[in-house]
């Protein structure tokens, strides 16, 4: 008999070690009454005792971040079970992306309340969708905690600082990956393969009545079905029944020094923002951004209530989605792709904008025109939203590129990324497209570590050349198309180029000096009379080249065998 009353002990104490509270899941945004926010030690102290009090929940570490802590994935499965590959036969996968700059705290609080709230039933159990979160991305910004650097926000009275360990602002690096936050979230992306992405943030520009506005990704850009789902159902779903829960919103006011009610457009997210970078894998995304001037408690409750709406509609419409996800994979090579966008002035929205009176009087500091909104003068109006946009410039997609294995730096990204390539097992002649970079401009400040190039024009040049034993084979028949064209093409505004991972082909590295090079030039003339033709020509029309000779000898050289090939050759090379 006693034997068997510890063995029934024993059996008590090992089934209630989950699906117990032994913790008290009170926030500090709670206990404060909705102005405070969590510290980071707070926010992970509550997820590991929220995943040790309920199986519903998970916690695990995930590579590194520039501060030297590990990303924290948390997901919540009513299913009990944590292999996302069998997750996502049945069911749609949401993250949601907190602290990328941790000033921008709501989502952090509103994110905890939410998982507390669904594994103790105060609100329903998603039956098809499963949440991951990344409890507080930009963890060196979280630690850097303050209550001055964001002047103009309402509340919390103390949160972090947007730059991350190193400074980096994190939603300009996903592309380029700059930081172990980039690289350790590019893991997480892909280890989940999120059908919906969620980032909270906060918003600034101009005062208005909305606590909450949205920003999705934008829909063009998405394209087909896909994006046509996102403009003309998700929206406005997400739209209805926040306004059933008495919860305006209104899409991202995209203003600066202005009066929203003059119009604005929609947010373009190109791949270095974080709903950029996850529209490459047609993964639907948009960014929360509440409005700054209102009550931290009442930014954090509508987070709380949009993630809640996003839910429902992802668990009503978890089939669509995956198969529309799974239809916007089928890019081809032969097609055109745009790579970058410009407004369609064509076709825009009307907006019933809930707004306050605006105007500009002089400013008692500077003496100039200031901004300023009269809050007892609320107003609705019918403003002019653009939120349509078409191909400004497009490239045909190849077969293949081929990348040298010297470019290492691109390569191992393009490892992270999941792209499929194969290196040659021998020395191989295959005629490539080459480009030239023809010319571009420089940023002349810096941003985020880079004089980033921009207006990058190539040549091309159809041509047999050499590759190695070793260089890789990216075919783009494969779900990382959209990545590949986008970091590969030159052209496109966040290309691996323009964030300068080539740099060292603008330099050009072998010169001539003029008085040896003298003699050879002349004999370069005679020996190619269709040369010297052109250059008797370009004398004869542009008076700088004429007066000028060191610029004339150095355009002999320049079309001369002596000219260095790689200077301005682009190192990565397309099949047709």
């Amino acid at each position: 008999m006693k034997k068997l009353v510890i063995l029934l002990l024993l059996i008590s104490s090992c089934t209630s070690d989950k699906n117990k509270e032994p913790y008290n899941f009170t926030i500090a945004f709670e206990d404060s009454k909705g102005t405070e926010t969590a510290t980071y030690e707070e926010v992970i102290t509550f997820y590991t005792n929220l995943a040790d009090a309920y199986s519903e929940v998970n916690i695990e570490t995930i590579g590194e971040t520039d501060s030297g802590k590990p990303l924290h994935m948390v997901t919540l499965n009513p299913d009990l079970k944590f292999d996302y590959n069998k997750i996502r036969e049945n069911k749609r996968i949401i993250l949601i992306n907190n602290g990328i700059h941790p000033g921008e705290s709501d989502g952090i609080d509103a994110t905890m309340m939410l998982y507390r709230d669904i594994v103790q039933e105060k609100i329903e159990t998603p039956k098809n969708t499963i949440l991951v979160t990344i409890p507080v991305y930009n963890i060196g910004g979280s630690l850097n905690r303050n209550s001055t650097t964001r002047a103009n926000q309402n509340g919390p009275k103390e949160y972090g600082f947007r730059g991350n360990a190193r400074n980096y602002d994190l939603n300009r690096d996903f592309i380029k990956c700059d930081t172990k936050n980039a690289r350790t979230f590019t893991k997480i992306f892909h280890i989940i393969q999120p059908d919906v992405f969620i980032d909270n943030h906060v918003s600034n520009g101009a005062d208005y009545q909305y606590a909450l506005t949205h920003l999705f990704t934008q829909h063009n850009k998405l394209g087909g079905d896909l994006g046509s789902y996102l403009h003309t159902e998700m929206m406005p779903k997400l739209e209805q029944k926040l306004a059933t829960k008495n919860w305006d919103i209104t899409p991202y006011v995209n203003v600066f020094n202005q009066v929203p009610e003059k119009g604005f457009s929609q947010f373009m997210d190109y791949p270095r923002y974080s709903t950029g970078y996850t529209t490459l894998f047609n993964t639907l995304g948009m960014m929360v951004e509440t409005h700054m001037l209102k009550p931290y408690k009442q930014r954090v409750e509508g987070t709380y209530e949009l993630m809640k709406s996003m839910i429902t509609i992802v668990d009503e419409d978890t089939n669509a989605i995956k198969t529309l996800r799974e239809n916007s994979f089928n890019l081809n090579p032969g097609e055109l792709y745009p790579l970058d966008w410009k407004i369609d002035s064509t076709k825009t929205t009307v907006l019933n904008f809930k707004g306050y009176e605006g105007s500009f009087i002089p400013s008692e500091i500077t003496g100039a025109q200031r901004l300023k909104y009269d809050r007892t003068k609320p107003f609705t109006k019918k403003v002019t939203y653009q939120n349509y946009f078409k191909p400004s410039k497009s490239i045909v997609i190849p077969q293949a590129y081929i990348i040298p294995q010297s470019l290492w730096n691109v390569i191992d990204l393009l490892k992270l990324n999941n792209v499929e390539m194969t290196q040659f097992k021998k020395d191989t002649i295959i005629t490539v497209e080459s480009y030239k970079i023809k010319d571009y401009e420089t940023r002349a400040q810096a941003y985020e570590g880079h004089y980033q190039h921009y207006n990058t024009n190539v040549s091309t040049n159809i041509k047999a050349l050499k590759f190695i034993e070793g260089d890789y084979l990216i075919k783009t028949n494969q779900k990382a198309i959209r990545y590949l064209i986008e970091t590969l093409e030159p052209q496109a505004p966040d290309s691996f180029f323009n964030w300068n991972f080539f740099d060292t082909i603008l330099q050009q590295k072998e010169y001539f000096s003029p008085y040896v090079f003298e003699e050879t030039a002349k004999k370069i003339l005679a020996t190619n009379p269709e040369l010297k033709k052109e250059f008797d020509l370009k004398k004869s029309q542009d008076a700088t080249f004429k007066t000028n000779w060191y610029v004339q000898l150095d355009w002999i050289y320049k079309h001369s065998s002596n000219y260095e090939k790689a200077h301005l050759q682009y190192p990565i090379y397309r099949i047709e």
